[in-house]
């Protein structure tokens, strides 16, 4: 009989969950979590609150859940989507990785380079990919010591900095706030947290929490390491909103100080500067550099950790998926933020709502979410998911013309009440054959 959580004895110090909360911070925040929140709060002006609600619902639940699921599953990827068919799974899991490791992996390198080497350095961004990825694969490489190396070193780095340039706007500052430049701010907030890819990475990441933590505490139970991965995971959570909230406040509050076609790149280097002085370039350079490599080794690091387990622990795949996905990070990453953002949309739209719905499935008690739950929730997300791909391919008239059937279709969420119906409808028929 499985014991009550509560009332265990679970072997998880307060040392334990700190470190491995970090590590999951650091693993999340990246290049997007970075440079998107400045510009939605410099977009939303007073709104600024309902911008961050929307955001942190993408960008903070939907990828805790995604690690609560994982303590649950305690697997890998595949695990996610095998209750819709083992084919769908594995194609999923496929997607998922090679959109990781083609995407904001490589965009993690391109914004170090925007942000903390061009300043300084009039050198080429080949030049900083290789760099950047090299050691990315050396870390990877040294896969047992991840979780120490992120979770003691490097992640109060990028906290400290942080507070110290949200802290001083805030103080700085007084609360007046401009004109919100959005017309529907909570789904704008919604949608940017796309593209954080921090649901994708939750289902990236969490499988790389659960291999460092099987590696260091080899006796530990399946409740204890539930434990150790849920309260770590609420600490992420915490930090991540309240850094996300900071962040979106600050570009709000600063609204005036820099005009409506600012970059986003451009935006966190104006607040640095603004913030931090003089220091401004070496602060901002050093927090761009750990948050996007954090993000990097764990993107990596999942996606080798994935193929050597498809190839029965082979240490050699490992080591090739590394390589793989670093000589991929290094052709991405000379292409500027921009480019990789506006590349990444199509793919986010259409594998994000999937993405959500099975982090939720999975969350859910398994009593709501048979087989048959899983393919048709699964199977309408798709189907619903279309006129927003449509649209982020550029064919507007179709998205258009689609949107006009679904309600919440011209908010790019049409796919939420529709598989919320037949999430309720499978269950209920469920019941009645049952």
């Amino acid at each position: 009989m499985p014991r009550d959580l509560d009332s265990m004895p679970i072997t998880v110090n307060t040392k334990e969950t700190l470190v491995t909360a970090f590590a999951l911070f650091s693993l999340f925040f990246g290049a997007g979590n970075l440079i998107l929140p400045p510009l939605l709060g410099h977009k939303s002006g007073g709104l600024w609150w309902l911008v961050a609600l929307g955001f942190c619902a993408s960008a903070v639940l939907i990828p805790i859940l995604g690690i609560m699921a994982h303590a649950k599953l305690q697997g890998t990827i595949f695990d996610f989507g095998k209750k819709v068919s083992p084919s769908f799974s594995l194609v999923y899991a496929l997607l998922i990785y090679c959109i990781s490791i083609g995407l904001p992996s490589p965009r993690t390198a391109a914004v170090t380079h925007e942000m903390a080497i061009q300043p300084f350095f009039d050198s080429p961004a080949l030049l900083t990919s290789v760099v950047y990825f090299s050691l990315v694969f050396l870390f990877v490489i040294n896969r047992s010591k991840i979780l120490n190396i992120l979770g003691k070193l490097l992640t109060p780095a990028i906290i400290l900095i942080l507070f110290l340039i949200i802290g001083t706007a805030v103080f700085s500052y007084d609360f007046h706030f401009g004109t919100p430049l959005y017309q529907h701010p909570f789904s704008e907030g919604v949608i940017e947290g796309y593209q954080t890819f921090d649901a994708i990475g939750a289902v990236v990441v969490g499988g790389v929490i659960i291999i460092s933590i099987n590696l260091r505490k080899k006796e530990a139970t399946y409740e204890e390491k539930k434990a150790l991965i849920r309260r770590s995971a609420l600490l992420a959570g915490l930090g991540l909103l309240i850094i996300y909230c900071g962040l979106i406040l600050t570009g709000a509050l600063m609204q005036g100080e820099f005009g409506a076609t600012v970059s986003r790149t451009a935006l966190l280097n104006g607040i640095s500067s603004k913030t931090l002085g003089g220091t401004a370039h070496l602060f901002i350079s050093i927090l761009v550099s750990l948050a996007c490599f954090t993000t990097a080794v764990g993107i990596v690091t999942g996606t080798a950790d994935f193929v050597k387990y498809r190839f029965h622990d082979s240490q050699t795949a490992y080591t090739a998926t590394a390589l793989l996905g670093c000589i991929l990070g290094i052709t991405m990453g000379q292409f500027n933020v921009a480019y990789i953002i506006a590349v990444a949309l199509p793919a986010l739209m259409f594998i994000y709502p999937i993405t959500i719905v099975l982090i939720l499935l999975n969350i859910v008690p398994d009593k709501w979410a048979s087989q048959k739950v899983f393919r048709a929730v699964v199977v309408t997300t798709f189907v619903f998911s279309v006129p927003d791909f449509l649209g982020s391919l550029g064919l507007a008239e179709a998205q258009s013309y689609l949107q006009g059937f679904v309600p919440l279709g011209t908010y790019s969420l049409g796919w939420v009440l529709p598989a919320g119906a037949v999430f309720t409808m499978a269950n209920l028929l469920g019941k009645d054959q049952a």
